[in-house]
């Protein structure tokens, strides 16, 4: 189903008709975000405010309205075990020049994943980050195109470029240990194509 996770009675809807459907929730997987490049200096503020909706304010959402369904899942459900995977970015560790509210959006989620995991994981629910560098999906299909390409366009040249199904297979692998291994945060990172 598609939703605006900005809107928190859409995020609720989605997640309570994933749980009608399924009959319970073992699995979220926080992958909405927008990337959007440029400097701090004459950038547009509504493109920062729409940036902060999606990558912050949605995972809050999102996770807000399915914690309930993954802890009865983790105590009652055939796995005995719950998971949380939030998409990051390598920028959640490392800034960039050009990458300001990118870099703050995702080291929020890096530090959201972080308290998250202290609060919940005696309660059986793992939490873990997933932190792709180097992908080709459309989150950065937003971008003023010569701002994009003068940023990356070294790396694209130089670097075989992960995708989405990359990152799903990061997320699989998380989501798929067995119920006392926990995967904390997971770096995927591309390879050079030399």
């Amino acid at each position: 189903m598609e939703a605006d996770i900005t809107d928190r009675t859409q995020a609720e809807a989605a997640v309570q008709q994933a749980v009608e459907h399924f009959g319970r929730l073992d699995a979220l997987v926080n992958n909405a975000g927008l990337m959007l490049l440029g400097p701090v200096v004459g950038a547009d503020v509504d493109e920062w405010e729409r940036m902060l909706a999606v990558n912050v304010q949605g995972l809050l959402h999102t996770t807000h309205a399915a914690l309930p369904h993954l802890l009865k899942a983790a105590e009652a459900g055939p796995r005995k075990v719950a998971d949380i995977v939030n998409i990051s970015s390598i920028a959640g560790r490392v800034a960039w020049n050009g990458y300001g509210v990118y870099n703050l959006t995702k080291f929020g989620v890096n530090g959201f994943t972080e308290s998250l995991r202290q609060e919940v994981t005696q309660r059986h629910v793992r939490v873990g980050v997933l932190e792709p560098g180097g992908v080709d999906t459309e989150l950065g299909s937003h971008n003023n195109p010569e701002i994009q390409g003068a940023m990356i366009a070294p790396f694209y040249e130089t670097t075989e470029v992960l995708t989405p199904d990359d990152i799903a297979d990061g997320v699989a692998y998380m989501v798929t240990r067995p119920r006392h291994a926990s995967i904390g945060e997971l770096w995927i990172m591309p390879t050079d194509q030399a």
